[in-house]
């Protein structure tokens, strides 16, 4: 029989909810990357009892979605969300069913859920239960609607991007039916948040391989995501090298969207509603990676200073990967200079300047805008030759400035 590690105050949850007579199982994801290898991120428990019933059995528990039959319960520092079986009544808006049926059939709820191996339950006492093959589809490394592949998605659009989402994280392939029908249900992506559609990209450009953000386009999907982003799809020549960026937000969104305008990048993730601190470093990316960075080090003190620590070492992996063979010698001695320069201490934000408008205007300069233009003066002079970062000789070059 298989074997399954639930941590343990899941299956407290499981053990407390069977002594009071009712069925309960881990279920879904976490099901799926155990048999996998891979660590859940959540450990999610479907039981037969209704909302009510769990909350009188459990002291500590949140109304998480108590409409649709789910409760967190806390226990040992933690939350679990337990979801009653239920049975979906008919999906009206292609996103969220009108109603909810609550039974005691766990084979009808996992037949409303939408790939099989997302349809798998286990406990410790009744082992796996794959109503749908989800294990054959594991071993297969495929994504498979549940019964009807153009049900599911008329049910939830969504989906639609999942099934991508997965089959890149998983690496896995989506099947012949199942792909048919994403590129007939594409146009119900019209009725999904953009925020829902940018988890899933996010999503799917950290993966393992984020180049499958190409199969977005190829099932049609782009233009019911916005114009911006189909046209994106259209400039995009190469998606394999984003695999090489690391896997984080700003760098991955970048990778898809350098061929972008700068503008063009932020009104696409604007649309998509991603956060600010993202939007801006994409913005910076997609401007300046095919910009040189001269190997001399005033230069290299002047982008630098320009750009957070982080976004400048950001840059410089980018160009390693999207510029030209060419620039590639040149950008290492870059790298190298750079290190030197931290290393080294060297002043590359105006607020490390030994000199300060206070100090300026104690020695007798009148509160304004002349003090930035005297602070910006120094500044320039410290990024060309840092030892100069010097109070006493920085204030005699003031009556220069002045």
């Amino acid at each position: 029989m298989i074997k399954i590690q639930v941590p343990d105050a899941a299956k407290k949850i499981i053990e407390q909810l069977n002594t009071h007579g009712f069925e309960a199982y881990v279920v879904g994801g976490c099901v799926r990357d155990s048999l996998l290898g891979r660590t859940p991120e959540d450990w999610d428990i479907t039981t037969s009892a209704k909302p009510e019933q769990v909350k009188e059995i459990f002291n500590r528990t949140v109304d998480t979605g108590i409409r649709h039959g789910t409760v967190t319960v806390l226990i040992d520092r933690g939350g679990y969300e337990v979801t009653t079986y239920r049975i979906d009544g008919e999906y009206e808006d292609g996103r969220h069913p009108k109603s909810v049926e609550f039974t005691g059939n766990l084979s009808e709820d996992l037949k409303r859920r939408d790939f099989t191996i997302n349809a798998m339950a286990y406990n410790d006492r009744e082992g796996l239960v794959d109503a749908f093959g989800g294990i054959k589809d594991l071993e297969c490394h495929m994504i498979r609607c549940v019964g009807n592949a153009l049900d599911r998605f008329n049910e939830d659009a969504l989906r639609i991007l999942r099934a991508i989402r997965f089959s890149a994280q998983l690496d896995f392939d989506i099947e012949r039916e199942t792909k048919e029908a994403v590129s007939v249900i594409a146009p119900n992506m019209a009725l999904v948040s953009k925020e829902r559609i940018q988890v899933e990209l996010t999503k799917l450009l950290l993966s393992s391989h984020p180049e499958r953000i190409a199969a977005v386009y190829e099932s049609g999907i782009g233009p019911y995501i916005s114009e911006h982003f189909e046209n994106a799809g259209k400039r995009l020549l190469e998606t394999g090298w984003i695999r090489l960026l690391p896997p984080q937000k700003h760098m991955r969104w970048s990778g898809f969207l350098r061929m972008e305008a700068p503008q063009d990048a932020v009104r696409i993730l604007r649309d998509l509603k991603l956060d600010n601190e993202t939007i801006d470093h994409v913005k910076t990316l997609v401007s300046l990676w095919k910009t040189e960075i001269p190997a001399y080090k005033p230069a290299i003190r002047r982008v630098m200073s320009s750009l957070p620590l982080g976004l400048f070492e950001d840059l410089l992996c980018f160009q390693m990967i999207f510029c030209r063979e060419s620039y590639r010698e040149q950008l290492k001695i870059v790298e190298q200079y750079s290190e030197e320069i931290l290393r080294d201490g060297d002043c590359i934000r105006l607020r490390d300047m030994v000199v300060t408008g206070r100090e300026l205007i104690e020695a007798g300069m009148k509160p304004g805008p002349e003090i930035g233009e005297v602070l910006n003066g120094l500044f320039e002079v410290v990024l060309k030759q840092p030892e100069c970062n010097n109070r006493e000789y920085l204030m005699k070059l003031i009556e220069n400035l002045t």
